[in-house]
């Protein structure tokens, strides 16, 4: 009777999780949400690697253990400055990449300025370390986790002194114009609103290392990002 009831109540467990996850994937507003980031992502990673002789050189983009991207990150202030916006984040997965986990970069900065501006952001995590900082609540860039201007050029070197000690290499577009950003006191933190309202995870459980990844384990709409990122570099 004992080992009858613990079945009953597992069973009841499994169901009960497995019915959260199903309704919060039925969520069409935060499913499109979802999509919309996961597209303009797609877009500007594309477009970065397709600028001629000048995109992240192939080498660095073959040992990125995760590659995040950060569309349209608005800066403005007067006096006082900080940025704000929203994007995805895949680690490598065996023969490809992990669904995108949704995360909100944030920072802040003192001194003169005025005016308003949009920025792409690729960061690109090059080792196990770099990537455990973002299974914590909270990742300061610069703070927590070492960071370098990545270098561009597809024949830029991969073994640079900078890039051997940065757990992470930055990365910005703006007005058109691409290059390596060493950027400090920006923070990382997981939208687990969105995660767990698309996945019923959240991120640190989507960009797990033991969670292992299919297309068809993810929501349509946003498979276009791991697959733009297995248009340009896939581990077998």
């Amino acid at each position: 009777m004992f080992r009858r009831i613990i079945s009953i109540i597992i069973l009841s467990l499994v169901v009960s999780a497995a019915g959260g996850a199903a309704r919060a994937q039925k969520n069409p507003k935060k499913l499109a949400e979802a999509t919309k980031h996961s597209q303009e992502a797609a877009e500007v990673f594309t477009e970065i690697m397709n600028i001629s002789d000048k995109a992240i050189p192939q080498g660095l983009l073959n040992k990125a253990e995760a590659i995040a991207v950060f569309p349209g990150v608005i800066k403005a202030g007067f006096i006082v400055g900080g940025r704000a916006g929203h994007g995805v984040i895949s680690r490598r997965v065996r023969g490809g990449w992990s669904a995108p986990a949704f995360f909100n970069l944030g920072g802040g900065s003192v001194g003169l300025q005025i005016g308003a501006s949009k920025t792409d952001f690729v960061l690109l995590f090059m080792n196990q370390e770099a990537l455990g900082g973002l299974l914590r609540d909270k990742f300061e860039i610069g703070g927590e986790g070492s960071v370098a201007a990545g270098p561009v050029g597809r024949s830029a070197s991969a073994t640079t002194d900078a890039q051997l000690k940065a757990g992470i290499l930055s990365y910005s577009r703006s007005k058109g114009a691409f290059a390596g950003l060493e950027i400090k006191g920006v923070v990382i933190d997981p939208d687990n609103d969105d995660n767990v309202a698309v996945y019923g995870k959240k991120a640190n459980d989507i960009l797990s290392p033991t969670k292992t990844w299919t297309m068809t384990q993810m929501p349509a709409g946003v498979r276009i990002f791991p697959r733009t990122l297995a248009r340009y570099s896939t581990r077998r």
